[in-house]
């Protein structure tokens, strides 16, 4: 079966990307050993599904380099009781991962093509508890929050506002913010009418696009590279 032809690169993946940096996490290791990161892969580009390197996934969006989605994942720290809200599904591979770890995940995604993908494949693979959203993730999602946990998959010019407001008390909101140079990954965490921010390391995401983020036009004018 073409799953079990990928089980031993997925292995070496945890080994040589994962667990030799800083991800620790038990859980978060599991859930990066089950989910099959090729089926989220492009025909064309399945046989690079487990190097550390992000791939491109069609609509000049990208899924994430396995060690980001691991070091993500870890930072918002995901609980099994808890509702988190994704901002970009893309492949759904990132919302895959944390099926696994909480009892609901809603996915937002503005690109509709990318949306429809990624339903038929975490149907496909029998993942019940994402549900993905058509529309601007910058606005998050009001209809479900509060949440315990809210990440972001794409490049932020800064924190949109109604993300932090839609964190529960204690919630986690991790996400890159900066330029087309290059975001740093942060952490906010709600405690009460206050928000404690911590910056985790450098990236470089595409850009989040949406009324609180970049517009189409002005992330092109700025130079984004959409398509790596």
């Amino acid at each position: 079966m073409e799953d079990d032809a990928f089980a031993l690169e997925r292995d070496r993946m945890l080994d040589d990307q994962l667990r030799r940096r800083d991800i620790t996490d038990r859980r978060v290791l599991d859930a990066m050993r089950q989910v099959p990161r090729h089926r989220f892969i492009r025909p064309a580009d399945r046989h690079l599904a487990y190097a550390d390197a992000p791939l491109p996934i069609g609509m000049r969006q990208t899924i994430s380099q396995p060690y980001i989605v691991a070091l993500m994942t870890q930072w918002l720290e995901p609980q099994p009781e808890d509702q988190v809200l994704e901002i970009g599904t893309g492949s759904g591979y990132q919302a895959a991962i944390l099926a696994r770890l909480v009892r609901q995940v809603i996915s937002v995604e503005r690109i509709p093509e990318l949306a429809a993908e990624a339903r038929r494949i975490l149907a496909e693979l029998g993942v019940s508890n994402v549900q993905v959203v058509d529309g601007d993730g910058t606005c998050g999602y009001p209809d479900e929050a509060p949440y315990a946990g809210i990440l972001v998959t794409a490049g932020a010019p800064r924190v949109p506002e109604p993300l932090r407001q839609q964190l529960d008390e204690g919630g986690r909101l991790v996400l890159p913010v900066g330029s087309r140079d290059g975001q740093m990954l942060e952490r906010w965490t709600r405690r009460g009418d206050d928000f404690h921010r911590e910056r985790i390391a450098p990236v470089a995401f595409v850009p989040l696009i949406g009324e609180q983020g970049w517009n189409e036009a002005s992330a092109a004018g700025e130079g984004w590279s959409f398509g790596v």
